[in-house]
């Protein structure tokens, strides 16, 4: 398979906004290295090789104490490359894999003792063919036993019919990049206020991420803002914010990640809003032992 990427910016900028300590980038990925790690046969796409020492470099940059680190689709369910990056990380990164109906108990406690806390369900079929909502919702129940809650990937053209499956899930669930609006629309039309009226349920949570993937005039990305500022205020308790480094599958440009932290506070300008959006909330549903002793 040829490779279908723009490779990840080689220096990227260091932000302006300084991260508060122990702020989490919470959507980010490892890729390869191919040699070790080998994509997925199935894959629609193949990255850049990610590797974890460059990612722990680049959370360093930017001002960031830890990551959570998401199974992308071109790795499938071989979750090695992750493992392999929690394992690096020391403790300053937790997991979210993917797995289908046939993985073991053992080895999803496996992946529990490693530091996954998640399981993600992408149905985004440009990307993976997806698995049926009842597989996922078996899924859902047997990791809900260990603590994990689910992350969800989806466009919003897919909200409607996937509504009720989301609804019925025995879990947390944090959807990915507010859902996909069609930032075009604005704020006001009814299919950013059906995704409103699904974050309503407090077991749902968002990452306000991916600017560079949902605008439609390009950087400064400020035709994204008022759907994650509006999020950021409604839903504070639940908001999450990553860089989604590498990027993959970025076809228009590659960001800057540290322009990316700068959006931060035009999202988020009130500094108890950063620190939900970076610290507490990502700890409550990755680190929740800390949450618990008040660490």
């Amino acid at each position: 398979m040829d490779k279908d990427y723009r490779p990840f910016h080689p220096a990227p900028r260091k932000p302006a906004f300084v991260p508060p300590a122990g702020a989490v980038d919470a959507h980010c990925h490892v890729f390869g290295p191919a040699a070790r790690f080998p994509y997925a046969r199935a894959r629609k796409y193949t990255p850049c090789d990610a590797p974890a020492r460059a990612l722990f470099a680049l959370r360093d940059h930017l001002g960031f104490s830890r990551n959570v680190i998401v199974q992308a689709s071109c790795h499938g369910e071989d979750n090695a490359a992750l493992l392999d990056a929690l394992e690096q990380a020391g403790g300053k990164a937790r997991g979210v894999a993917v797995a289908g109906a046939g993985v073991s108990d053992a080895t999803l406690a496996a992946m529990h003792r490693a530091g996954v806390r998640a399981l993600r369900f992408n149905f985004v079929r440009r990307l993976v063919d997806p698995a049926p909502p009842e597989v996922c919702l078996a899924l859902a129940q047997r990791v809900a036993a260990l603590g994990w809650h689910v992350v969800v990937y989806f466009e919003a053209a897919d909200l409607a019919g996937l509504a009720p499956f989301l609804r019925s899930l025995p879990t947390n669930v944090v959807i990915d990049h507010m859902g996909r609006p069609d930032v075009t629309k604005g704020v006001d039309h009814p299919d950013f206020k059906a995704f409103l009226a699904l974050m309503e349920d407090p077991r749902f949570y968002t990452k306000v991420s991916c600017p560079e993937r949902l605008t439609a005039t390009g950087p400064d990305y400020s035709d994204v803002v008022p759907f994650a500022r509006l999020l950021v205020a409604r839903f504070g308790g639940r908001v999450l914010w990553g860089t989604d480094w590498p990027h993959p599958n970025m076809k228009s440009h590659m960001p800057d990640d540290g322009a990316l932290v700068d959006m931060i506070p035009r999202i988020a300008p009130e500094t108890a809003q950063q620190r939900a959006l970076l610290i507490d909330n990502p700890v409550r549903l990755y680190w929740p032992e800390e949450e618990h002793h008040g660490i």
